[in-house]
């Protein structure tokens, strides 16, 4: 009986586990969508043409990792590795304009 308890235990933990990064996936993709949604509305600025403005700015940076994109603030944040230590730089959607750069 404890046996069957334990066992039973096991596979809840593991299928909640399991659950978890399908959710966080879940809200990436919301932002993402959120993103496409605004840029072919004309409210935002492709991400494309950001990184194209932004990049070049960084320089100094070793390498660009990638960006994700806060529909709330409706901004990118581009994440840039330097020396070893993460940069995020944010960036308004709509103008490109750099809001904020976090070391």
């Amino acid at each position: 009986m404890k046996t069957a308890s334990a066992l039973f235990a096991a596979i809840a933990l593991a299928a909640s586990l399991a659950a978890a990064p399908a959710q966080a996936q879940d809200r990436g993709r919301g932002d993402q969508n959120n993103a496409r949604a605004e840029m072919q509305a004309g409210r935002n600025m492709p991400i494309r043409e950001i990184e194209r403005h932004i990049i070049p700015q960084m320089r100094e940076s070793d390498e660009y990792i990638g960006f994700e994109y806060d529909s709330t603030a409706q901004a990118y944040r581009l994440k840039f590795i330097r020396n070893g230590r993460m940069i995020w730089v944010d960036v308004d959607a709509q103008t490109a304009r750099v809001l904020r750069v976090s070391r």
